[in-house]
């Protein structure tokens, strides 16, 4: 079998082509993530086209979103054309979501099964949502580009496959009339050799949360939850970076919470690590990777409905899923984990143990594989 993967940037595909590459199965892996910084196991397989996508991000490290809007779509529409016209037959064309219609056509021309791999939830389903949110708090909403919601659903459209990597992912497809049949689900795995248990160096119930500010992520939610726990030894901690919309709330929860930032991946699982719990608030998501890298550090979770969380863990077991929008649920569920020690700490191994038998990445790719292979029977 031989696969070709197809990514503007990084996302999962590359974990996937890293797993494709063990097996023997892939075959070229086109991005437009810079060459110098593909995995030195990756770059013979690898053709990248990096110059569009190296401006747009210049421009969004710099916080010119409204150019980074525009330029975004003149980004994903080259990168396509460019793969059309490079691609060389194979047996399955796996593309990310947005970044492949034309290259798919392409495939499917030289007898290629086409996948799409959908990161989130049915892109109307997820501006429709968004903007739900933006509209209760009064902040404007800028939109998903309506011509790239039309190139995906014609992605979709052409697909023979969906992949889709949790529950509620899957849900929001049905949802939007996209047969059964048509859709799979594959959770994603997380780095074991990453994110592992280091020893705490002090006794403070510490919540954290990793990832970036954002009404999407439900940062929020989670500070008008835990501002009012003014509690002996216990503080809430923040890690990523701050979008301006989230801005209001920060100010109006100051003192209430330490941010740290931006901190470098290969340095997270030290500040999960000095954690007692993880709490992700999220509106909606595919399914949260630092969900697992949580757990992979010893962590309980409580996370939403709406984050994949259900794929990863059992409520009451490894931790807590709680409805979106639910700022008492997760006040709640902290206070409980905060007073009972005992309790805390078998959710803490629990997760530690499910995370382990999930087995990091090479779960997602054998699953994986077994999809291909019963594609192209």
């Amino acid at each position: 079998m031989k696969v070709i993967v197809s990514s503007l940037g990084r996302f999962h595909a590359f974990d996937l082509a890293k797993q494709l590459q063990r097996k023997g199965y892939l075959q070229h892996l086109y991005t437009a993530y810079p060459y110098f910084k593909i995995e030195k196991s990756l770059r013979p397989y690898s053709y990248s086209f990096p110059w569009f996508f190296c401006i747009t991000s210049l421009f969004t490290r710099l916080g010119c979103h409204y150019v980074t809007y525009h330029l975004n779509w003149f980004t994903i529409e080259t990168f396509d054309q460019w793969v059309a016209r490079h691609i060389t037959p194979c047996d399955v064309f796996v593309h990310l979501s947005q970044f492949g219609l034309y290259s798919a056509h392409r495939a499917k021309q030289m007898g290629a099964r086409v996948v799409c791999d959908r990161g989130s939830s049915h892109i109307v389903y997820q501006n429709e949502l968004l903007a739900e949110e933006h509209a209760l708090w009064g902040i404007p909403y800028i939109p998903i580009d309506s011509r790239i919601i039309e190139k995906e659903l014609q992605e979709y459209e052409n697909a023979d496959l969906i992949v889709v990597p949790s529950s509620f992912a899957y849900r929001s497809f049905l949802e939007k009339g996209i047969p059964k049949h048509k859709l799979v689900k594959i959770p994603y795995g997380v780095d074991l050799s990453l994110f592992h248990p280091s020893p705490k160096q002090d006794d403070i119930f510490r919540v954290i949360y990793v990832g970036t500010m954002s009404l999407q992520k439900g940062v929020h939610y989670l500070l008008e939850a835990l501002a009012p726990c003014r509690l002996p030894k216990f503080e809430l901690v923040l890690i990523g970076k701050m979008l301006p919309e989230i801005k209001p709330w920060f100010a109006k929860y100051e003192g209430h919470f330490r941010y740290l930032g931006f901190i470098p991946r290969i340095k997270l699982y030290h500040y999960y690590s000095q954690a007692s719990v993880f709490v992700l608030a999220s509106i909606q998501e595919g399914l949260a990777l630092v969900i697992a890298q949580a757990m992979a550090c010893g962590l309980p979770v409580i996370a939403t409905t709406n984050s994949g969380a259900e794929d990863l863990f059992t409520n009451g077991i490894e931790g807590f899923i709680v409805p979106i929008r639910d700022s008492e649920a997760i006040r709640e569920k902290v206070l409980y984990l905060y007073k009972h020690p005992d309790v805390r700490e078998e959710m803490a191994q629990a997760a530690l143990k499910r995370v382990r038998q999930l087995r990091g990445w090479d779960t997602y790719g054998e699953t994986y594989i077994r999809v291909l292979e019963g594609l192209i029977k």
